[in-house]
């Protein structure tokens, strides 16, 4: 086994699912701890140092999406949602609270394996257009980014933690700033060429990423809709080595 396994925590109310969750994660050489309710999940990222969350969607009491909801408003740790439904509204919800990635019960465990895999490597590792070893911070319309800790800081000193996808798509528009970028070109400069949940998530991605930036969806002043083109990030960006 490798020393430097990546540590699961799955909050799941079923047990019967934690544990075979958990048997099988383990097989595949990850570190896994399952817990069954937001309180429990709260104690454990208080103690250990977690690399990703598979949250339930139908957890009794605080449900999947205010745990997810918590979790981004404090923290950029990746988060891959599961549900007993498979609707896609409930994608869309789960994505719009700050979930990385989303997975409808009952599913097959490869699929589990390859979509932790999936995003655990997106949270770590940026697509080749991102480099970090040469930017260090990134400013832009009163914003300022910090690539090591990938989080925003507000001219009023606000600091926002971003989730992956957040952060990735946040790069792209910083290194193409003022140009109008498809939706196309969009999902594969921020994803790496990864497979993508479903046709508009990254409409909803944006809302996300306009949220964090206070860009009023309705009428957006920094990350603005161009028409049948895509969006663009009207502002000038500066760069610190």
């Amino acid at each position: 086994m490798s020393a430097n396994r990546e540590h699961l925590l799955i909050v799941d109310d079923d047990k019967e699912i934690r544990h075979l969750l958990t048997d099988y994660l383990e097989q595949a050489d990850y570190r896994v701890t399952a817990v069954g309710d937001g309180k429990a999940m709260r104690r454990v990222l208080e103690a250990n140092r977690i690399d990703l969350v598979i949250l339930d969607l139908m957890l009794p009491g605080e449900d999947g999406l205010t745990l997810c909801r918590e979790l981004r408003s404090r923290t950029n740790l990746p988060v891959l949602m599961l549900t007993a439904r498979g609707d896609e509204v409930d994608r869309i919800i789960g994505l719009e609270m700050g979930a990385d990635d989303y997975l409808a019960k009952p599913f097959n465990p490869r699929e589990l394996l390859a979509r932790i895999k999936s995003v655990v490597r997106r949270a770590q590792a940026l697509p080749p257009n991102m480099e970090t070893d040469k930017v260090h911070t990134l400013r832009f319309a009163g914003w300022t980014l910090d690539v090591a800790t990938r989080n925003v800081t507000a001219a009023d000193g606000l600091v926002v933690p971003l989730s992956g996808a957040e952060y990735r798509l946040l790069r792209v528009f910083l290194d193409h700033p003022q140009r109008v970028l498809a939706r196309e070109q969009l999902l594969e400069l921020a994803n790496g060429r990864e497979a993508i949940l479903f046709d508009r998530s990254i409409d909803v991605l944006v809302g996300r990423l306009r949220k964090r930036l206070r860009d009023d969806s309705r009428e957006p002043v920094l990350i603005k809709t161009v028409r049948g083109e895509g969006y663009v990030l009207a502002a000038s960006v500066e760069s610190e080595a």
